[in-house]
C-alpha cells in the first residue's frame, strides 16, 4: 500500500514510516500540510496518515484538501485522547478513521486492512451489455433524445446524435453534455470506453466528470457508463457505479463501502442486537468511533434502532443481499442510471489481453 505519513514530529513521524516500510508498505514522508500536499501532487497515495494538531495547518486542513482534489485517498488521523472529538468531527467530514496516541502499531496494521477492504470492494461479474445497442434502444424508445460518445459509433439518426470521445478533454464532454441537455429537455447520454479516459486521468478526475454528467441530466433522461472488464479492476468499477448512481443508491454504496459497516449489517441480518453486540461483531473496542458507523447505517436508512436492539430496515434487508449476491451497480431499466461492463463481441477471444 502507498502511504503518507504527515507528523511535525520528526521522530514519530520516522519510527511509523519504518514500521509501516517493514510491514512492505511503500511509505513517504512530510513534515508539514505545506509538504503533504505537494507530494500529493507528485504521486498517488492510496492512504494520508496524519496527525490531528500540527502548527500553521491541521490535520483537519488537510483532509479538506483530500477531499476536494483526491477523493479516492483514504485519511486517517492520528490523535492524542484529548482530541477524539475533533477526531470524530473529522470522520464526519470523510476520514476514514482515526487512530490514538500513543498507538499500538497492530491497530495501524487494522486499519491499513480496513482501507485496503475498503478498496477492493468488488462489483459483480455482470452479463456484458453493448454500448451500441445501449444508445440505439434508447433512441428507438422515442422518449429520449441520445447523445453519444465513444467508438465504434452507432450510425447517428433519428433521437441519436454521435460525438467522437476525446480521452484528453475531460471537459469537453461535461461541455458537450450541457449544450445538448439546452436544445433537448429529454436527453440522456451514453459513455462508450470510459477506461480511455481513465487511461490519461486520474480517477478521481473522471468520477468527478461523471457525477457532474449525473447532476446535469437529473430530470432529463438517463446516463450509461460502458467499461472494458478487463481494463478496469473491480473497485474502479464500483467508483464508476457510485458515480452514476442515484442520489439514494450512491448512500448505499458508501455505506457498504466500509467494512466495519458491512460487519455491523451481517451481524444484524442474523437478528437484532444490542450497541455491544454490534460493535463486538465489528472487531471494535472503541465506542465512540462504533457510534459513527451506526450513526452512518441508521442516516442511511439501513438500520433502525428499537428500544435497546437494533435491526434491519427492509432496505437494509436488500444491502445484505446485495452483499450476498456481490451485485452492486443500480439496476437497469429505460428511466435508471447505469454503470456496465461491455459485451466481448461473440466469437472474439483476444490470445492476449488488451
Amino acid at each position: 500500500m502507498r502511504v503518507l505519513v504527515v507528523d511535525d514530529d520528526a521522530v514519530f513521524r520516522e519510527e511509523l514510516s519504518e514500521l509501516l516500510r517493514d510491514d512492505a508498505h511503500a511509505v513517504s514522508v512530510a513534515p508539514s500540510v505545506a509538504k503533504a500536499l505537494e507530494s500529493l501532487e507528485g504521486e498517488e497515495f492510496d492512504v494520508v496518515l496524519t496527525d490531528l494538531k500540527m502548527p500553521r495547518q491541521t490535520g483537519l486542513d488537510l483532509l479538506r484538501e483530500v477531499r476536494a482534489r483526491w477523493p479516492r485517498t483514504a485519511v486517517v488521523m492520528v490523535t492524542g485522547y484529548a482530541t477524539v472529538e475533533t477526531a470524530l468531527d473529522a470522520m464526519k467530514h470523510g476520514a476514514f478513521d482515526y487512530v490514538r496516541k500513543p498507538f499500538r502499531i497492530e491497530q495501524v496494521r487494522e486499519t491499513l486492512r480496513l482501507v485496503g477492504q475498503e478498496q477492493e470492494f468488488e462489483s459483480p461479474a455482470e452479463a456484458g451489455r453493448d454500448p451500441v445497442r445501449e444508445a440505439e434502444s434508447l433512441a428507438a424508445s422515442g422518449r429520449h433524445e441520445v447523445l453519444f460518445f465513444g467508438e465504434p459509433a452507432p450510425p447517428a439518426g433519428p433521437h441519436l446524435r454521435v460525438e467522437p470521445l476525446d480521452p484528453e478533454n475531460l471537459v469537453g464532454i461535461s461541455d458537450s453534455t450541457v449544450a445538448f441537455l439546452a436544445e433537448h429537455a429529454n436527453g440522456a447520454v451514453v459513455v462508450a470506453g470510459v477506461e480511455r479516459l481513465l487511461g490519461r486521468h486520474r480517477l478521481e478526475d473522471v468520477v468527478r466528470v461523471l457525477d457532474r454528467l449525473r447532476t446535469e441530466l437529473a430530470g432529463h433522461g438517463p446516463l450509461r457508463v460502458s467499461f472494458n472488464p478487463r481494463r478496469v479492476p473491480p473497485p474502479v468499477a464500483v467508483a464508476l457505479g457510485g458515480a452514476v448512481a442515484s442520489e439514494e443508491t450512491h448512500a448505499t454504496l458508501e455505506a457498504l463501502a466500509n467494512p466495519i459497516r458491512r460487519r455491523s449489517l451481517q451481524r444484524l441480518a442474523e437478528g437484532p442486537a444490542a450497541f455491544g453486540v454490534v460493535m463486538q461483531s465489528a472487531g471494535l473496542d472503541d465506542s465512540p468511533k462504533m457510534s459513527f458507523h451506526v450513526r452512518k447505517l441508521l442516516d442511511a436508512g439501513l438500520i433502525h434502532h428499537d428500544g435497546d436492539l437494533y435491526r434491519l430496515t427492509s432496505r437494509g434487508d436488500a444491502a445484505v443481499r446485495l452483499l450476498s449476491d456481490a451485485t452492486f451497480l443500480p439496476p437497469s431499466g429505460d428511466s435508471s442510471n447505469l454503470a456496465f461492463p461491455k459485451q466481448r463481441p461473440a466469437g472474439r477471444r483476444p490470445s492476449h489481453p488488451p
